[in-house]
């Protein structure tokens, strides 16, 4: 695609959108200031490194033997700045606990400390990316019959507050260095497969659990903290403690962020819709994006319907501001590297077709109660030309438009992914 052919298409769609009231140039100088989150665990299948046995439990699974997975930090922190590298705009990275370097010592994750991360930060600092954080409550001996913070045995319970109050340190540490907050989102597995008689009880432990593990403030500047519900997981069939009943009443109560993960909810239900209900009782959200095909399959994120909805629900509420956006998914069958890159361009270029949206002759229409107008225009915008904006978006960001992104990573994978 040569750079003039790519700029005389976008002068053509910048006249189409003006004849729907939309200056194009606005939308992708808003668009540019648009931060999407990038997760670690798609690089390693959720592994870690901690041990060489990668993922075990936790009702999290990463299908596929494609070849070339990061294998330690810095062969995930070179394959993520290969990703960023074809991605437009400036981004986050999403980083998981388990992830820490301790050079090699038996560090246990009650006892993680911001200097395990050190290399982490670093590294983001000098690509200008900010980093969100995640304690990992699975893939542990101490989590192996499904519980955490909601656990009965005081012991092991003792031990996971202990962990979330070292990554909330750890997240503001984050924040500090980098010189903006850092996104610090608890998660946990606990649940029951079958039939289950006390459901009030561990989920009075996991508030007991919470509240200590929020006691200690930290500097919002530095660190937000957030909490994630879900409605099933594998293992957790039946009841799962961390509802999104039970974590929407916490964070209202708490002022916390409540994480919406757009798999952990009935399969034909959107979180596009939800957005806008709890933004009128907290000040800001978390998202995890992701695709579910049939359950909580964490598929990697493609130019869907959905997607969509999503994106056009945080920009016609005017949620920009306050919506963090994270991805969420991990898919072991394809390229690792190019997984992240269709993600979050997918992501992205999502939200250039709600910034490109004549949304105020749509709520006009509305307004009016002219409803057959309303649908009409919907359809009839479908087929403007957004690729044509996207690809000059691209250009101007100097990183390659249309398909040209893949070649590059079929030859980082001939040169490196492939070697290993």
């Amino acid at each position: 695609m040569k750079p003039d052919s790519i700029e005389k298409a976008y002068e053509i769609a910048k006249q189409r959108y003006a004849q729907w009231e939309v200056d194009t140039d606005e939308a992708l100088r808003r668009l540019g200031g648009i931060a999407v989150s990038m997760h670690c665990w798609q690089g390693d299948d959720v592994g870690g490194f901690e041990t060489d046995q990668g993922l075990t439990g936790g009702g999290i699974m990463a299908t596929g033997t494609y070849p070339g997975k990061a294998r330690n930090p810095d062969q995930l922190r070179s394959d993520a700045e290969k990703a960023y590298s074809l991605i437009p705009g400036r981004h986050r990275f999403n980083l998981h606990a388990s992830y820490r370097e301790t050079g090699g010592r038996p560090i246990d994750r009650d006892r993680i400390e911001p200097e395990h991360f050190e290399r982490w930060i670093d590294w983001a600092g000098q690509l200008g990316l900010g980093v969100d954080f995640n304690p990992t409550f699975f893939s542990h001996p101490k989590a192996a019959d499904g519980f955490t913070l909601a656990h009965r045995d005081q012991g092991i319970r003792r031990f996971w507050v202990e962990h979330g109050l070292a990554c909330r340190r750890i997240g503001e540490a984050i924040g500090r260095r980098l010189g903006r907050p850092c996104v610090t989102n608890v998660w946990i597995p606990d649940g029951y497969k079958d039939v289950t008689i006390d459901r009030k009880g561990p989920r009075e432990l996991l508030k007991e659990s919470l509240d200590e593990i929020f006691a200690q403030p930290t500097d919002p500047a530095c660190n937000l903290d957030a909490v994630e519900c879900k409605l099933f997981g594998i293992g957790s069939e039946t009841y799962v403690v961390g509802s999104h009943e039970f974590y929407l009443g916490y964070a209202v109560e708490n002022r916390k962020l409540l994480c919406l993960d757009a798999g952990h909810f009935h399969p034909t239900e959107t979180i596009a819709d939800k957005i806008s209900s709890v933004l009128t009782f907290l000040d800001e959200i978390l998202l995890h994006v992701s695709r579910g095909v049939r359950w909580d399959s964490d598929h990697v994120v493609i130019l869907s319907d959905e997607l969509r909805a999503i994106a056009e629900e945080v920009v016609r509420g005017g949620f920009l501001e306050r919506v963090h956006i994270g991805l969420d998914f991990f898919d072991a069958s394809i390229n690792r590297v190019a997984a992240w890159v269709i993600g979050m361009r997918a992501m992205i270029k999502a939200l250039l077709g709600a910034l490109l949206e004549p949304t105020d002759r749509l709520r006009r229409l509305e307004l009016d109660g002219d409803f057959t107008a309303r649908l009409a225009m919907v359809e009839q915008i479908k087929t403007l030309p957004l690729g044509a904006v996207w690809d000059y978006y691209c250009l101007k960001q100097d990183v390659p438009p249309g398909m040209s992104w893949l070649d590059e990573v079929r030859d980082y994978e001939t040169q490196v992914t492939g070697k290993r």
